[in-house]
């Protein structure tokens, strides 16, 4: 059969009570899935290899989730593949036996599971499970922990938060994102203070503005709607044309949350819809409470620009580190 709904279920379904081990080969790999192990039968360990490894390295702050992750969780081991491999396949064993597997294109992220209609994976035939048996004990031979000593990261560029300098930014991929209006002002009833608007939100809901010269700017950062404007999409779960993706976030204070990429701006310039604002997922007041804690201020207080100076910075930094995870940089020690 071929998948392309619910791939996250449908991956983490457990074909019989007879298993004993989940394998999980993936170009890129993300934090949340794997947190998702923890629940996996207690007779069940799991090995996550991050494929691409060997050809594109790891960015620091999604290498320290998930050494924290190894350490924290002793049924599963996450491993670094020195070969570049790109695969998705998704394996169940008894013993040394294969009892189902799943290959396709979604990597075991957040973006790869989560967004409908995105990826797809279909049922491995049993007839390939020899052959696949072989393919994956060649990787695996060429793998380390990730807790290895040896393990190199990419550490991710950060400039001072008082810089007004926006080419080394633009050059290092970083997108300096403003909580202040045009008139200099946090808005009274949207961005940090979208839960103060009195309107269908709840106590502390936020998001953060990403407008049109940020998505010009950085194109791949923030990636067009799965539509594009007077095509109806009639897969859409919600209103029409109204899908949104969801991502991961991790902070510098080594936070991990899921993002969502919500809304719709149009884009005369190429005719394609891409997302206006950053929250999070399921909940919008994930991101407001987090934030607002970090400011020093309770649920009901109206974030102003005296807050922001008082914290440090009034702007947020954003890199993309990994497909569909970004690196959220709120700190004041620069």
């Amino acid at each position: 059969m071929l998948y392309y709904t619910d791939l996250e279920d449908k991956v983490l379904e457990t074909p019989s009570s007879e298993v004993d081990n989940y394998i999980v080969l993936s170009g890129y790999i993300g934090v949340e899935p794997i947190k998702k192990l923890a629940d996996l039968p207690s007779n069940v360990h799991a090995t996550v290899i991050y494929g691409m490894y060997g050809s594109d390295n790891i960015s620091a702050p999604l290498h320290k989730a998930l050494t924290e992750l190894q350490n924290s969780m002793p049924n599963v081991d996450i491993l670094y593949s020195t070969i570049p491999v790109h695969s998705k396949v998704y394996f169940w064993r008894e013993g040394e036996t294969i009892a189902k597997a799943l290959i396709g294109s979604a990597n075991f992220s957040v973006s790869g599971l989560r967004n409908d209609y995105k990826e797809v994976l279909t049922d491995m035939s049993e007839g390939s499970f020899p052959d696949f048996q072989t393919y994956y004990e060649y990787v695996k031979e060429r793998c380390v922990l990730c807790t290895d000593a040896n393990i190199k990261s990419r550490k991710v560029s950060k400039f001072p938060r008082t810089s007004v300098q926006l080419q080394p930014l633009f050059a290092h991929g970083i997108c300096r994102v403003s909580f202040l209006d045009k008139q200099g002002l946090v808005p009274q009833k949207s961005g940090l203070n979208w839960g103060c608007s009195g309107g269908h939100v709840s106590q502390g809901d936020a998001y953060i503005r990403i407008t049109m010269d940020y998505i010009r700017m950085f194109p791949k950062m923030f990636p067009p709607k799965k539509y594009i404007d007077g095509i109806q999409n009639e897969n859409s779960t919600g209103r029409k044309n109204r899908e949104n993706d969801e991502v991961e976030l991790i902070w510098d204070d080594g936070t991990v949350m899921v993002g969502l990429l919500e809304g719709q701006v149009y884009n005369k310039f190429d005719g394609m819809i891409y997302p206006k604002q950053l929250s999070t997922s399921p909940q919008k007041s994930i991101l407001g409470i987090y934030l607002r804690n970090r400011l020093g201020v309770d649920l009901n207080h109206v974030i102003t620009k005296s807050d922001l100076r008082k914290y440090g910075r009034t702007h947020i930094d954003i890199s993309l580190i990994s497909e569909g995870i970004y690196y959220m940089d709120f700190s004041v020690n620069k």
